[in-house]
C-alpha cells in the first residue's frame, strides 16, 4: 500500500476509535448533571443514587477518551506534516483553546466534582458537575471550528504558500460550523440517552433494581427522543447547507451524476455502476430531495458530472468526484438508524405512558442492542461528512494526496498503525471490563466496612487503608 493510503487509514481508525468515547462523555455528562439538579430539587435518595451510578460510567468513558485523544493528535506530526504546514496558523488556534479553556474546564471541575462531595456546599457541587458538561460541548465546539473550516475555509489568506487566519469572527461563524455543531450535540446526547436507557433495560429484564432502572430509563428516553429529533431536524439544515457549499458532496451522498431536474427525488437505495458513473436503478420518493436541499417542493439538483466539469474549470484537470458508494450508503446508514431511534424512544415513553417499559419484554431487548446505534450513526455520519470532500483535505485549497508528510515510509506507518491498534484493543477490553463491572455490582453495590477514624489501623484497618 502506499503512504497516502496507510495515512489515511491510520487516521480514519483513530479518528473513529477516538469518536466512540466523546459523544458519550457528552451525553453522559449532561445526564448525569440533569440526575443531580434532580436530586438538589426534590431531595430523593434515588437521584443521588443515580448520579453516583451513571457518574461512574462517564468517568471511566472520559479517562478512556482523553488517552484516544492524544494518540489522534501524534498523527498530525508523523503522517501529515505537510497539512501541519499549511493549515497551522488556523487548526492550531481551536486546538489550544480546546486544550487550555475547554479541557481544563473539564479536568479542573471534574475533580472538584468528585473530590467535594460532602465537603462543598451542594449547589457548589451541583455547579462543578454543569461546568464539566458545558466544558464537554466547549471542546466539541473548539474541535468543529477547526473542521469546519476544512469543509468551508472562511477566514484567511494564502501567505508563503500557507493558510493564514485574518478573521477570527469569520471562522467561528463559518456556515459549516454553525449546522454541525448542533448536530453533533444532538447526536451526543443521543448517545449518552441509549446507553442508560440500554443499560436500564437489562437491568429490567432481570428484574434487578427496578424503581431505580424505570425512572433511569424514563429520563433517558426522555433525552433521547428530544435530541433524537434533533438530529433530524439539524441533519435537514446541513443538507440545504450542503448543496450551496459543498454540492459535489451532496451529489455523491445521493448517487446522483447526471441533473436530477425539478423536482428532485430522494433516492432510497440505489444500483451505482462508477466505472460507468451512472445509476442503473433506485427507489425513490417523489419531491423530497427538493424538500430537504431548498425547504420547498421543487428545486434541481446538480449532478456529479456537471460539478466535475466545474471544477476542472475551476482547480484543473483532476478527479473531483469522491468514492460514490461509500459516501452514498454511509448517508443511508446514518438515516436508517436515526429514525430508528426516534421510534424506540418515542415508543418507550409510549410503554411508560400507557403502563410500564419492563412488561414489554421484546421492547427492553431491542433495547439493549440499541446501544450500539449512536454509535453505528456517528460513524456512518463522520465517514460521509469526510470521505465526501475528497479529494480535499482542505476544501478546494489542499487535496490529500499533498498533505503527507513526505518523508514518511510504509513501513514506519504500518508499525505505528500496528501499535496504535493494539493499544486500542487494550483500552476497549479495560473499558468494557470495567463497564460490566459496574452493571453486576449496580446502584446498591454494598460498600466495604467503614474503618474507624480513631483507629485507622485497627482490626482490618490496614488491610482497608491498602486497598
Amino acid at each position: 500500500m502506499t503512504e497516502l493510503i496507510l495515512a489515511r487509514m491510520q487516521f480514519a481508525s483513530t479518528t473513529i476509535f477516538h469518536f466512540l468515547f466523546v459523544p458519550l462523555s457528552i451525553g453522559l455528562a449532561f445526564i448525569v448533571a440533569i440526575m443531580q439538579t434532580m436530586y438538589y430539587f426534590t431531595k430523593k435518595d434515588m437521584y443521588l443514587k443515580m448520579t453516583e451510578f451513571w457518574g461512574k460510567f462517564f468517568l471511566i468513558n472520559f479517562a478512556v477518551g482523553v488517552v484516544t485523544g492524544i494518540i489522534q493528535e501524534f498523527q498530525f506530526g508523523m503522517n501529515w506534516s505537510e497539512y501541519s504546514r499549511f493549515m497551522g496558523d488556523i487548526f492550531g488556534v481551536p486546538l489550544a483553546i480546546e486544550a487550555l479553556l475547554a479541557f481544563f474546564i473539564e479536568s479542573t471541575f471534574i475533580g472538584v466534582w468528585i473530590f467535594g462531595k460532602g465537603r462543598l456546599p451542594k449547589g457548589l457541587h451541583l455547579a462543578s458537575i454543569w461546568l464539566v458538561a458545558i466544558g464537554t460541548v466547549l471542546s466539541a465546539f473548539w474541535i468543529l471550528s477547526a473542521n469546519s473550516f476544512m469543509q468551508n475555509p472562511l477566514g484567511y489568506e494564502l501567505e508563503g504558500g500557507r493558510a493564514i487566519m485574518n478573521d477570527v469572527f469569520a471562522v467561528l461563524t463559518n456556515p459549516k460550523l454553525l449546522v454541525a455543531f448542533p448536530h453533533t450535540i444532538f447526536a451526543a446526547l443521543a448517545t449518552g440517552g441509549f446507553f442508560i436507557a440500554g443499560v436500564s433495560a437489562w437491568k429490567l429484564l432481570k428484574k434487578k433494581d427496578i424503581t431505580f432502572f424505570k425512572s433511569s430509563m424514563t429520563i433517558a428516553l426522555i433525552v433521547a427522543a428530544i435530541s433524537s429529533l434533533g438530529i433530524a431536524f439539524s441533519g435537514h439544515s446541513q443538507a440545504g447547507y450542503l448543496v450551496e457549499a459543498q454540492p459535489m458532496k451532496m451529489a455523491a451522498a445521493e448517487g446522483i451524476y447526471e441533473n436530477t431536474g425539478d423536482p428532485a427525488p430522494w433516492t432510497v437505495v440505489a444500483s451505482i455502476d462508477t466505472d460507468n458513473k451512472e445509476t442503473n436503478f433506485s427507489l425513490q420518493i417523489p419531491y423530497l430531495l427538493s424538500f430537504l436541499s431548498y425547504g420547498e417542493l421543487s428545486g434541481e439538483v446538480e449532478g456529479m458530472n456537471t460539478i466535475q466539469e466545474q471544477y476542472t474549470a475551476q482547480y484543473g484537470e483532476g478527479d473531483y468526484i469522491p468514492p460514490v458508494k461509500t459516501t452514498f450508503w454511509s448517508f443511508r446508514i446514518m438515516v436508517g438508524f436515526g429514525g430508528l431511534m426516534i421510534l424506540l424512544s418515542l415508543l418507550g415513553l409510549a410503554y411508560r405512558k400507557w403502563g410500564v417499559p419492563e412488561n414489554h419484554s421484546f421492547y427492553l431487548k431491542f433495547m439493549v442492542f440499541m446501544i450500539f446505534s449512536p454509535y453505528i450513526a456517528n460513524t456512518a455520519g463522520w465517514i460521509m461528512a469526510e470521505m465526501g470532500r475528497q479529494p480535499w483535505i482542505v476544501q478546494g485549497l489542499l487535496q490529500t494526496e499533498a498533505a503527507v508528510s513526505p518523508n514518511v515510509t510504509s513501513g514506519q506507518i504500518i508499525f505505528s498503525l500496528s501499535a496504535f491498534l493494539i493499544i486500542f484493543t487494550l483500552l476497549l477490553a479495560a473499558m468494557v471490563y470495567l463497564f460490566i463491572r459496574v452493571i453486576k455490582q449496580g446502584p446498591y453495590a454494598k460498600q466495604e466496612e467503614d474503618v474507624s477514624t480513631s483507629d485507622p489501623f485497627g482490626k482490618g484497618g490496614m488491610e482497608h487503608a491498602i486497598k
